[in-house]
């Protein structure tokens, strides 16, 4: 019996010992980089099929940086966001071990030096810095979904609007230069096959996913922020009881010696 109840204590503790704020954050944060990267991935790919198949566009021969190469490199950079937060993710899960409160009742009294006062600093700034990144990608993240729109309405009201002659240019999105006329009206066979594909919609919903994933992303480092800024506040109380603990010994300790010298000499007196 005695046993059973010790496992259960320690599995109470353990699990007073997890910082339940920042593994909320860290799933909600991992859930949108994820939808992010991945669906951001798809929809960039079935974007080239798209320019490619019904636009008939073709990659540029050299170096010349053309829709087809800012492509490939928008999915570098997922893959380096992806790669990045992953760590990012892990590391403030560590903070937020080391600076909850449960940790002290589960190991003893710890020493908060001014190197763990940095790192939350350093934290909090960083985490800050990539909620204003993200709020960027966010806003970025919106264009294509706005493109896709357009088109998607064009689509649909070519099929409520007998006779209309409604065309979506390239050039008014910059994906081409002006010399190049890119265009596709709904009286050309391609615009009646890309409408009638599955590609367009399922391209358009993934761009919805990522920019989705991209808000959650904010919201999840808007809650870091939060649980941060709480865990500096425990670190700044734990450092002030810290040092009145300190002054505290000290005093009692002075008092012990001073308390032992004086019984030494009565006692010397004495004899």
């Amino acid at each position: 019996m005695s046993t059973e109840l010790w496992c259960f204590e320690c599995c109470i503790k353990c699990l007073g010992g997890i910082p339940y704020a920042s593994l909320l954050a860290t799933i909600l944060l991992y859930a949108g980089v994820a939808l992010f990267c991945g669906c951001g991935h798809e929809a960039l790919s079935g974007t080239v099929n798209i320019l490619q198949t019904y636009f008939e566009m073709a990659r540029t021969a050299g170096d010349t940086l053309d829709v087809f190469t800012m492509i490939d490199i928008f999915k570098y950079v997922i893959y380096g966001i992806a790669a990045a937060f992953f760590v990012y993710g892990i590391l403030l899960m560590v903070e937020g071990f080391f600076t909850t409160g449960a940790i002290k009742d589960l190991y003893g009294d710890f020493k908060i030096t001014t190197c763990g006062r940095c790192v939350s600093a350093w934290f909090i700034m960083m985490t800050y810095l990539f909620m204003l990144a993200w709020l960027g990608v966010t806003a970025f993240t919106s264009l294509p979904v706005y493109m896709y729109f357009n088109l998607w309405t064009i689509c649909r009201n070519s099929t409520l609007v007998e006779g209309a002659n409604l065309c979506l240019d390239l050039r008014q999105f910059g994906i081409v230069t002006i010399g190049e006329e890119k265009k596709i009206c709904t009286v050309s066979e391609n615009f009646l096959r890309m409408c009638e594909s599955t590609e367009l919609n399922m391209t358009f919903h993934l761009f919805i996913v990522a920019l989705a994933g991209a808000g959650a992303a904010v919201i999840a480092m808007v809650h870091y922020l939060m649980v941060l800024s709480a865990n500096w506040a425990y670190v700044k109380d734990a450092c002030r009881m810290q040092k009145y603990e300190d002054i505290k010994s000290k005093e009692e300790q002075e008092l012990h010696d001073i308390h032992s010298t004086r019984s030494k000499e009565r006692l010397n007196a004495y004899t």
